[in-house]
Order: structure tokens, then C-alpha cells, then sequence
């Protein structure tokens, strides 16, 4: 993208913003995953323990930082079309489950930014990443995992379109479009 994708603003708010008050419409309690610095001023901030190890680090200090907390909803800050009612839905399976992730997967791809994690999920990522195996996908066959499949998502009403994310230019303009937004 060539800059933050957390500051993008659609419809006069960020990315970040929208990410946070999703969150906030189905936990209680919302953590930020990163720089302390620049994120300080959205809310509470946790570091990574293992920096610089992608994502599987950031999910590894959601995790550390609420461990008296059975499960962590993990959501990626660029995707801002995910409903509150999807987000029930993995939470309410969550709850269900004996699993130690809830994750979906569209097209053979996983969406493990947009899971639930039972805390037990810290020993799996902590063995990985002491090992520098940053990947979270393999995890999932080493867990439990209540896998929410395409035909499953469709079936509940959600179009595949919720997780789409911005990586590119050509997304975000995409995203902007979808949101009928401008850049302010």
C-alpha cells in the first residue's frame, strides 16, 4: 500500500476506528495489537512478544496479554465489511465448541484475522514461533479447529465479500467504492 492502512480513512473515519467499533459491538473488552506510540490514543495497547514475526506474533500477544480470558476474537484492521452478526455467530460457535480456533475458510483460503481463538491456542503459537514458523495456517492441523466453510457462510446469508481486505491500491479503491466513500 506504501503507507499505514490502519490511518486510511473511509467515510471521515480509519480503518482502525471501524475495526475498533466493530470489535466493540461484541466484546467486552478491546485490545490493540501493535506500536504503543502510534496506537496509544484508540485504546489499550499490547506489544508483540516475539516482534516482527507477522501476524501469528500479533495473535500469540492478543492472547498473552488476556489469558484469564477463554477466548480472543483476532480481526485484521482492513477489513471493514465484516457484519456484527457474523461476528456473534463465530463468537456464539466459539462458545459451543471444544475447539481451540474458529476460524472460516473461503476457497480453500484461511481467514485467521477474522477468527476466535480459545486461549490454549498460546502454546501452539509460542512452540511456532520460538521455531520461527510464522505461518498460522499449519496450526490448524495441529489444534482443534472448527472450520466455518464457504457453503456454511452462504447458507448463514453472508456474501464471501465480507472479508475482503485491502492490500493493494486497487482495494482500497475498490473498498471506497463498496462504501460509496470518499477519503476524507
Amino acid at each position: 500500500m506504501g503507507q499505514d492502512k490502519a490511518f486510511l480513512r473511509l467515510n471521515g473515519i480509519t480503518l482502525l476506528e471501524y475495526a475498533i467499533a466493530t470489535a466493540k459491538d461484541v466484546c467486552e473488552t478491546v485490545a490493540l495489537v501493535g506500536d504503543k506510540q502510534r496506537l496509544s490514543a484508540y485504546g489499550w495497547v499490547v506489544q508483540d512478544v516475539y516482534p516482527g514475526q507477522g501476524p501469528l506474533a500479533g495473535i500469540h500477544a492478543a492472547l498473552n496479554s488476556t489469558a484469564a480470558t477463554e477466548w480472543n476474537l483476532c480481526l485484521a484492521v482492513d477489513t471493514p465489511s465484516l457484519p456484527v452478526d457474523f461476528l456473534d455467530f463465530l463468537l456464539t460457535t466459539a462458545k459451543a465448541s471444544t475447539a481451540a480456533v474458529i476460524v472460516p475458510r473461503l476457497n480453500g483460503q484461511f481467514q485467521p484475522l477474522c477468527a476466535v481463538y480459545r486461549s490454549s491456542f498460546i502454546i501452539s503459537a509460542e512452540v511456532a514461533l520460538k521455531e520461527n514458523q510464522n505461518k498460522i495456517d499449519p496450526l490448524f492441523e495441529r489444534v482443534e479447529a472448527r472450520i466455518i466453510e464457504a457453503a456454511e457462510i452462504k447458507a448463514l446469508g453472508f456474501p464471501e465479500s465480507i472479508f475482503d481486505n485491502v492490500n493493494t491500491p486497487e482495494d482500497w479503491q475498490r473498498m471506497q467504492r463498496t462504501f460509496g466513500a470518499t477519503h476524507g
